[in-house]
């Protein structure tokens, strides 16, 4: 099957006058850990400069009145930890379920998924994997997986026929890895990936789920990304982009245009692309040896 190459960025509607914050998508942010409290706020806050509504951040209760202070526009929720300040995710959901943030009226618009994570003891990926699974197909909540989020799934075999496969599916899903990351998920290596970065994209996201309702981007130079059956690839940003953090910022970007009502696939090019710009615009004001990911989520409102 051929891919369709799509070259036109998808764009926000205006905002009509009598709207209100519920209007705009309520995201939550479900990360960090000790010592690595920076990468869910600067998905947070990038989600909120993107658009967001509202944001949350459920983060291990050691580390959540840190994260608060760095997301004063956003609310927080302290999840169960471990004693090395690496979420519980076992007892995560029902520490979440209790603070009434899945009653249907509150239920989020989508979930921004590992930022900050780490990895936690022996148990810990299969734990991530099924809170994962049950807020996709129990609330069928969107979910934008990043980072050690990534990290804790399962291989994904990309040679096997996917009516034979016995892992669980992954609908209502972007993935958003770096090449290391992609090379894990895929069992490979990362010149592999970077041989057939187009190829191996579209084959994991045919792989999630059927129907191409999820989306792969695979991050670097020229971005990729594609949900099976439509591929982007980016010609925005620049190399002062590669800077810790950065990766943080386009996983709230394109959370929070989830919320705001576009399809996984159109976030993902637009989340991309205006990523890039910004990085762009924060490249022309600072150099791009001098920019940090904070200078992305800044002129972010150059761009949008």
């Amino acid at each position: 099957m051929s891919l369709q190459r799509i070259t036109d960025i998808p764009t926000l509607p205006p905002r009509q006058p009598d709207s209100h914050k519920g209007n705009y998508g309520r995201v939550l942010v479900i990360g960090g850990s000790r010592g690595l409290l920076g990468a869910p706020s600067l998905t947070a806050n990038a989600a909120l400069r993107a658009g967001a509504g509202l944001v949350t951040v459920a983060a291990p209760e050691g580390v959540q009145p840190f994260i608060a202070t760095l997301c004063p526009c956003a609310t927080t929720i302290a999840l169960p930890e471990t004693r090395n300040g690496v979420l519980y995710p076992a007892k995560a959901l029902t520490r979440v379920f209790h603070t009434g943030i899945f009653n249907e009226t509150l239920l989020p618009d989508v979930i921004a998924a590992g930022p900050g994570l780490a990895r936690g003891p022996t148990g810990f990926d299969e734990s991530w994997t099924e809170l994962l699974q049950r807020l996709i197909h129990e609330y069928e909540v969107p979910c934008v997986i990043d980072a050690d989020g990534l990290n804790a799934l399962p291989v994904f075999d990309l040679e096997r026929d996917r009516a034979t496969e016995d892992y669980r599916r992954w609908p209502r899903c972007i993935l958003t890895p770096h090449p290391g990351e992609m090379a894990r998920l895929c069992n490979t290596d990362i010149a592999t990936v970077q041989q057939h970065r187009e190829e191996m994209a579209n084959k994991l996201a045919q792989r999630l789920a059927p129907d191409n309702c999820s989306v792969v981007v695979l991050k670097g130079n020229q971005t990729i990304v594609t949900d099976g059956r439509r591929v982007y690839t980016n010609d925005t940003g620049n190399p002062g982009m590669a800077t810790g953090g950065s990766g943080d910022v386009l996983t709230g970007i394109i959370a929070a245009f989830v919320g705001q009502g576009m399809s996984l696939f159109d976030a993902a090019v637009a989340g991309v692309n205006l990523h890039g710009r910004a990085g762009d615009a924060a490249a022309t004001a600072r150099s791009p040896v001098s920019m940090i990911a904070s200078d992305i989520i800044e002129h972010l409102s150059d761009v949008l």
